[in-house]
């Protein structure tokens, strides 16, 4: 059996590299044509992942209809993409399983609910967790959740997935999933923004605190579980990213907090800050249920040059004062 891998950027390197680990044939698909020859060539995605040796059972193309002939296929494209991606496949009714976070921008939609629209017929689930390609690609352990509505699917592909340092965790909460993996990376460039200003530890881990608290206000209103967002793919996909340089979204509220200006920064990147799109996106969401998200806010006024990170900041500390549990 051969399984699929949409998106050959650094996290869907390193899930290829996983899957080929025992043996499996992947079939790897690649826009950028140089990324295909390094992969091919020379063993090495050179481009987005540098530095590892990669599995001889890995083979990369251009070609979507040769890729989406695999058996299940995982999605890691960026989410702004995904539409676009899913509309070019051919052939329908493989399972199709889900590795971006992030919320549409045009139509305010999770990639499962742009794949219900897209596509007919194929199972769907999700692959969320804290994360580092680059460990991940290096086998060192690492855990994730891979949810699907129908709870034996789940089991089956945790199976399928699951390898010595690659554990996975089934779960049937989707939506908590996703709301992890969108929420969690919003709130990794506020964090970065507490250390590029040199706010010191206190103020991350408050900030990583209260963020929590928006993430699971939101994911209630939404209808995700407690747990599933207290689990790895919200509270400990949140720690990770909003703790570590390797994070694209921390680096960037880095820059910002240092004093750089957020366009700037992006206009400077190869890879996504998927954060950066999804911020202005979940905060209309936010409105929209009338769920209280401060933070998101602050984000958003960050990266639209409305407020510098002084003032951000400043707005923050300023709120009026409040019980935290009643």
């Amino acid at each position: 059996m051969s399984i699929g891998v949409i998106g050959a950027g650094a996290w869907g390197t390193a899930l290829a590299q996983v899957v080929a680990s025992s043996g499996e044939e992947v079939r790897l698909w690649a826009r950028e044509p140089e990324v295909v020859d390094s992969i091919n060539a020379h063993r090495e995605n050179s481009l987005f992942l540098p530095g590892i040796q990669l599995s001889e059972s890995i083979r990369a193309s251009g070609d979507l209809a040769w890729v989406g002939e695999a058996g299940p296929i995982l999605v890691v494209v960026p989410t702004q993409f995904i539409r676009s991606v899913l509309g070019e496949l051919p052939r329908r009714g493989q399972t199709l399983i889900f590795c971006a976070k992030g919320i549409e921008a045009s139509s305010l939609q999770f990639p499962v609910d742009i794949a219900r629209e897209t596509i007919d017929g194929s199972a769907i689930a999700v692959l969320s967790g804290p994360t580092f390609a680059h460990e991940v690609a290096a086998g060192l352990p690492t855990a994730v959740t891979v949810a699907a509505e129908d709870i034996a699917l789940a089991r089956q592909l945790s199976a399928l997935l699951a390898r010595p340092t690659f554990r996975t965790y089934a779960s049937s909460d989707v939506i908590g999933a996703e709301i992890g993996g969108a929420v969690k990376n919003v709130l990794a460039i506020a964090c970065g923004v507490v250390e590029g200003m040199g706010l010191g530890l206190n103020a991350r881990a408050s900030l990583i605190s209260r963020g929590f608290a928006e993430m699971s206000r939101f994911g209630m209103a939404l209808g995700a579980r407690p747990e599933t967002l207290a689990g790895l793919a919200g509270l400990g996909d949140l720690v990770l990213t909003c703790t570590s340089t390797n994070s694209r979204n921390f680096s960037l509220g880095k820059g910002i907090g240092a004093g750089a200006k957020a366009a700037d920064l992006l206009a400077d990147r190869r890879t996504v800050a998927e954060g950066a799109f999804t911020a202005p996106v979940l905060r209309r969401v936010a409105e929209q249920r009338g769920v209280e998200m401060p933070i998101v806010e602050a984000v958003c006024a960050l990266l639209d040059g409305s407020a510098s990170a002084k003032d951000a900041v400043e707005a923050l500390l300023s709120r009026p004062l409040r019980a935290e549990v009643v």
